[in-house]
């Protein structure tokens, strides 16, 4: 039995803390904080509503290491699972250290003023916590996560040696809006704006944002554009996959959805440097953020469905192979389970089994870890029974 501080209460944060209320032999006591304490009170009474169990909530800046220090004294977690934005990582990372206490996120540390996917600065904190004896797991969402996890379970399973992996995320599903974001708007755009990157031979190869594409039929869902991107589980799984010689990520998106995209780039709103406007200077993406619908509320009239896996190919007793692994998530479905959407739910179900993993000691450290350093089976066979089953198919 153990106590966990939940920090962000967006959409994922609520699925992360319904799903851990579900399991009360592990997450005995639940803490949720947010610096808006109103989203926290609605996850509570959520919480209270569909699993009978009562969670302590507070309010938390979570840039502001002092207060988070103050929070961490307070609670006195055995682990806090960080669900807030991108660009608080390392306040968070800090404050952990200063308490001796184990962290988990779901996405690699962002800088407010770039576009910019790196671990680098979250991998720089490797000896500090592994003198500490802290363990720190980094990414445990569903890409990342999910997908490093099921290229780790190939590994172990399927292959010799890797050496060729796509990353393949479809959403094919209607929110019923002209426009909105499955995530945080600010983060979503910057992530879909920025320019793309694949590594092949030994390389980084950067591509302008979105000009290489291509079809593929998904299963459940049937034939969709996918666009190459870069995403941050492509840097850890090149540094622990020694064989590999290709990885590329790739996402689909509706015509309706790059269109908004377009226009909005063109008159400037995707712009993350300050303008000047009526002698104040604003953020044009942080403004397009407050006229958006908050990801949050999209799940009620969400329809279709996800699917998120990996195409890997390598060899396997000196012949070749080629291996296909994914799950396919129903927005209602997660819906009807967590008042989510499939995109929260799929990110929010992982982070909760990551943090099992940590709090049961099937997955232990000290130091500075990503997803697929550690043993997958134990965690792949949670998937299945924690709402994500996967399906695996040689091609």
């Amino acid at each position: 039995m153990s106590k966990v501080l939940i920090i962000g209460a967006g959409g994922v944060g609520g699925v992360v803390t319904l799903k851990c209320a579900q399991d009360p032999s592990v997450f005995s006591d639940i803490v949720l904080a947010s610096r808006t304490l109103e989203k926290c009170q609605a996850i509570r009474r959520r919480v209270q509503e569909l699993e009978s169990r009562d969670i302590e909530i507070a309010r938390v800046d979570a840039d502001n290491v002092d207060e988070l220090v103050s929070l961490i004294q307070a609670a006195r977690p055995d682990l806090v699972l960080n669900v807030a934005l991108p660009y608080q990582d390392l306040t968070i990372m800090d404050a952990c250290l200063a308490t001796g206490v184990d962290y988990l996120d779901t996405a690699n540390y962002e800088p407010p003023d770039e576009a910019k996917f790196c671990y680098k600065w979250q991998w720089d904190y490797q000896q500090r916590y592994e003198k500490a004896g802290v363990m720190a797991l980094l990414g445990c969402g569903f890409d990342p996560g999910v997908t490093n996890i099921f290229c780790a379970y190939a590994a172990r399973h399927h292959f010799d040696e890797i050496h060729a992996i796509d990353i393949m995320d479809c959403n094919a599903g209607d929110h019923g809006h002209p426009f909105a974001t499955n995530f945080n708007p600010e983060i979503n755009i910057r992530e879909v704006t920025a320019r793309g990157k694949y590594w092949e031979k030994g390389e980084w190869i950067e591509t302008d944002p979105l000009s290489v594409h291509k079809p593929f039929d998904f299963p459940e869902i049937g034939r969709r554009e996918m666009y190459l991107m870069y995403h941050e589980e492509l840097e850890s799984i090149v540094r622990h996959f020694p064989h590999l010689r290709r990885i590329r990520f790739w996402m689909t998106f509706s015509e309706n959805y790059l269109t908004h995209l377009r226009v909005l780039e063109n008159v400037g709103m995707t712009r993350i440097d300050p303008v000047m406007y009526e002698g104040r200077e604003i953020v044009p993406l942080k403004f397009l953020k407050a006229l958006l619908p908050e990801p949050s509320s999209l799940g009620e009239n969400y329809r279709g469905k996800t699917n998120i896996g990996c195409m890997i190919e390598g060899i396997k007793d000196g012949r070749p192979r080629k291996y296909y692994i994914y799950n396919v998530c129903d927005h209602a479905e997660a819906y009807r389970e967590t008042r989510a959407q499939a995109i929260s739910y799929t990110t929010g179900v992982p982070a909760m089994i990551g943090a099992r993993m940590m709090l049961t000691g099937r997955w232990r450290g000290a130091g500075v870890f990503n997803v697929e350093q550690f043993d997958p089976d134990p965690f792949m066979a949670d998937l299945a029974r924690s709402g994500l089953p996967w399906t695996e198919t040689f091609l």
